[in-house]
């Protein structure tokens, strides 16, 4: 008799990544951290409401919050990507907890200020904003590439278990001991992350080139971001859901005071129930993304924001208030972790703290700009009319699927491919020798002159994103089947890390358009080094036929 095989139990990539020693500790420890930092945020909020008792006002505290991402993620990625990931997160909570413990110690001493609370805030988050981008880029390093998705949920996980039980926390600690004693708990709270990170032993791949210089790193990105089509349309999606999305965080202390005529426990109730939602929403995700496309999901989850947002507005009772914030708050996190996953799993690991920083900023960026806006109409013209405006907001942003279309699922990004023979380098070069000048002569029959062409508009996205620049492609007109691709990068150490950072979907496009060619042998790669009129600076000691002064790297046009 035939014996039936065993079937095997479904996938849990949270579970699977929580198998893992090193992203289990660091993952208990980042709870810690972020109840501290929603503890905080309750006291930095309510005491900013007795303070001044001004919508604008207490919509800055977000804002002060927000802001450091937006300024400094870009430079906190390239750091990521060009120091010890290590070494920064742990500097980056450093700066986070002098800053936690400088605030406590002004509160107790009763000299806190509504632009003190400001202060301290942006500096709280300056810190968080630099460990971002090193934690973020680091999961790929704590687990396998499979259980990425699954780390990712569960880092929004961990934020919002402290969402829903952290300010609730905080609020009976701000009503029983007042504001300093929530600024000491995120201080203290800082400390397991410090720990675990300094017990990590962090296996890191030395690189065969030296590090890209911050400014150019940082350069390198944007560069990047630019020329992914796929990343450009999710951090626009971004900005618009951080935008209109954070209204329920903006104002959520004016709801309690203003709308439900509560205390400070009461909104740690309704951060509480948001956070709820956010769990909930974010324990969902793995049977959601098995059913449906994130583009659908993201616009389902825009309608009922949008909704959740449009009952806060108009409920008298803190029940339904309640009820709406769950529904919002699952809304929220099912968006922004589909935004995330989307980043993290179409990145090579060359760029993958800058391009996070760049989601990072859209984010944060989206949410301080709109705390901004949302803090001012509230102030205008109520916080019904805020929150009403926000929530029809965010049902058009639906919408935007006509233009910006979110990419499709797919499996976590391939790092460098293959290693392939290197130049032929007869000339004496520096690292700083440039520009660099690259030629490929491609032979294609006419008949497929139009398929050759439009392959190559990928190829030059993929030459832009990974450093060169000045991207063209002519056609001689004496011999029509003869192309040329042509492209310059700055420098010849520049030049070296553009050949190593195709991944490997990277280089089969470019082998499809190396297919192309016809003729005995392969395209005809000319490299040069670009000397205009001018810049040639001789002297005697200077050898012709010398070899490169610099550690070639793996060859590739």
């Amino acid at each position: 008799m035939p014996t039936t095989a065993a079937v095997p139990p479904p996938r849990n990539p949270m579970r699977e990544a929580l198998s893992y020693p090193v992203f289990r500790r660091i993952w208990g420890a980042s709870l810690f951290s972020n109840f501290g930092q929603l503890i905080q945020s309750v006291g930095a909020a309510w005491a900013m409401t007795e303070l001044t008792g001004k919508a604008d006002m207490v919509a800055l505290v977000q804002t002060a919050t927000f802001l450091p991402m937006m300024l400094f993620a870009l430079y906190a990625g390239a750091i990521a990507d060009t120091y010890d990931r290590r070494k920064v997160a742990m500097l980056a909570i450093g700066i986070a907890l002098v800053s936690a413990a400088a605030m406590t110690v002004t509160a107790r001493l009763g000299l806190l200020a509504p632009n003190l609370i400001l202060v301290f805030t942006f500096f709280i988050g300056t810190g968080i904003a630099l460990f971002g981008p090193s934690w973020q880029a680091s999961v790929s390093e704590q687990v396998p590439s499979a259980s990425v998705p699954g780390a990712i949920s569960l880092n929004s996980i961990s934020y919002n278990i402290a969402r829903s039980f952290g300010p609730a926390i905080g609020g009976v600690i701000v009503a029983v001991a007042g504001a300093a004693a929530a600024f000491f708990v995120n201080a203290v709270f800082f400390l397991p992350m410090l720990i675990v990170l300094f017990l990590w032993k962090r296996d890191q791949e030395p690189s065969r080139l030296p590090p890209e210089r911050l400014n150019r790193a940082v350069v390198s990105g944007v560069r990047y971001v630019i020329h992914s089509p796929k990343i450009r349309v999710v951090i626009i999606r971004t900005i618009i859901t951080g935008t209109l999305g954070c209204a329920f965080q903006a104002l959520m202390p004016l709801v309690a005071r203003d709308l439900l005529h509560g205390d400070a426990r009461t909104y740690g109730l309704l951060l509480g129930a948001f956070g709820i939602g956010a769990v909930t929403g974010a324990f969902a995700m793995n049977g959601l993304r098995e059913r449906f496309t994130y583009e659908t999901l993201v616009q389902a989850t825009s309608l009922t924001l949008g909704i959740a947002m449009l009952g806060v507005a108009v409920s008298p009772w803190t029940l339904l208030t309640v009820a709406a914030l769950v529904v919002g708050g699952a809304s929220w996190m099912i968006s922004v972790t589909i935004y995330n996953i989307s980043v993290q799993t179409v990145l090579p690991r060359w760029v993958s703290g800058r391009a996070l920083a760049a989601y990072q900023t859209a984010i944060a960026g989206g949410m301080a700009t709109g705390a901004w806006v949302w803090g001012h109409v509230a102030q205008a013209f109520g916080v019904s009319v805020g929150l009403s405006v926000a929530g029809f907001g965010c049902m058009l942003s639906a919408g935007a699927a006509i233009w910006l279309r979110l990419p499709h699922a797919t499996d976590p990004a391939e790092d460098r491919a293959k290693m392939l023979a290197e130049p032929q380098v007869d000339l004496e070069l520096t690292p700083r020798s440039g520009p660099i000048v690259v030629e490929i002569l491609y032979t294609v029959p006419r008949f497929r002159a139009r398929a050759f062409y439009s392959i190559m508009q990928e190829i030059q996205l993929i030459r832009q994103r990974n450093g060169g620049y000045s991207w063209s492609l002519a056609r001689d007109i004496g011999n029509p089947e003869l192309w040329t691709e042509r492209f310059h990068c700055p420098t010849w150490l520049d030049y070296l890390r553009q050949r190593s950072r195709p991944t490997q979907s990277e280089h089969e496009m470019l082998e499809r358009a190396n297919a192309f060619h016809e003729g005995e042998s392969p395209p005809l790669i000319r490299r040069m080094l670009d000397r205009p009129f001018g810049s040639v600076r001789w002297r005697e000691d200077v050898r012709e036929n010398a070899v490169a002064a610099v550690p070639p790297g793996p060859a590739a046009p």
